[in-house]
């Protein structure tokens, strides 16, 4: 059994490290071995999640940088951070992200005879539009672009993208994150190619249903705290039956990120409970 030990002493930077699964995926960077850089937007917020992380026996080193994914000079500056402290990064993770209401039709089609447009396509924000597609997809070519430049030129690195189910098929009422995840596989393949002569790898993770801030709007009552109609839905098309635990994305992010799968890349993979393999029947 492979324990990942090629990944201690790694240097890796993770955007969105906060979040549900950023959090998560920085555990398991940590329990590797691994010096974790959190690059978070709210500075106060990433010096307390890498403070927490430093103070685990299992974690070797963990400190945090503000950084905005979508934004040039903020990234910039992480960078010069990070070369002054490490050098430079041999692994990067993508893991910022999100939906927001703005950017959420309230209802799921329109029918034939509705005259009222109100809460469908027509009705979306287009600022709130831009701003999830920016920040998933944007926020994930961005900091490629500024971080992985030291990488090409010593001639090594992984690089793992966060991908979605909404990728495969586009969920209704979510449009523009439904759009940037199907862009980030696009993009995932794309850079694989454009990256594989230089001895950098570029990777993604496609995560099943699991609740996040962003998501639990729309898959539970706030009320009740029950499932709703879609997270209902959501669950018997997923032939595990249940919502996926953060941590079962740990093993295929090390997996990723390992010399394990040094002959890798360009794939996306689906850590979902079967949801992408059912047909419905």
């Amino acid at each position: 059994m492979n324990d990942f030990s090629d990944l201690r002493g790694k240097v890796a930077a993770i955007t969105g490290g906060s979040g549900v699964i950023g959090l998560t995926l920085v555990k398991g960077l940590c329990s590797a071995g691994v010096k974790v850089i959190i690059l978070d937007l709210k500075p106060e917020r990433g010096a307390v999640t890498a403070a927490g992380m430093a103070a685990r026996p299992d974690c070797g080193m963990a400190i945090s940088f503000a950084a905005d994914v979508t934004d040039r000079e903020s990234l910039l500056r992480a960078r010069d951070q990070i070369r002054e402290q490490f050098g430079s990064l041999d692994i990067l993770v993508n893991c910022a992200g999100g939906n927001k209401a703005t950017a959420t039709t309230a209802k799921e089609f329109i029918a034939g005879s509705e005259k009222d447009l109100k809460g469908t396509f027509f009705d979306l924000d287009i600022d709130g539009f831009d701003g999830v597609f920016d920040l998933n997809f944007k926020g994930t070519v961005l900091p490629t672009m500024i971080l992985a430049e030291d990488m090409v030129r010593k001639g090594s690195g992984t690089i793992l993208n966060i991908s979605s189910m909404n990728a495969y098929r586009p969920l209704t009422k979510i449009p523009a994150y439904s759009a940037a995840k199907a862009a980030i596989n696009n993009f995932t393949q794309w850079l694989a190619v454009h990256f594989a002569p230089s001895g950098v790898r570029v990777n993604a993770i496609a995560p099943g249903f699991l609740l996040t801030n962003q998501n639990r709007f729309l898959l539970t009552d706030e009320q009740t705290g029950e499932m709703t109609p879609r997270g209902k839905k959501i669950i018997s098309a997923t032939p595990m039956g249940r919502y996926a635990e953060p941590e079962e994305l740990v093993g295929t992010m090390l997996y990723l990120l390992s010399e394990t799968s040094s002959f890798v890349t360009g794939v996306v993979i689906p850590v979902d409970g079967g949801f992408s393999a059912y047909s419905g029947v």
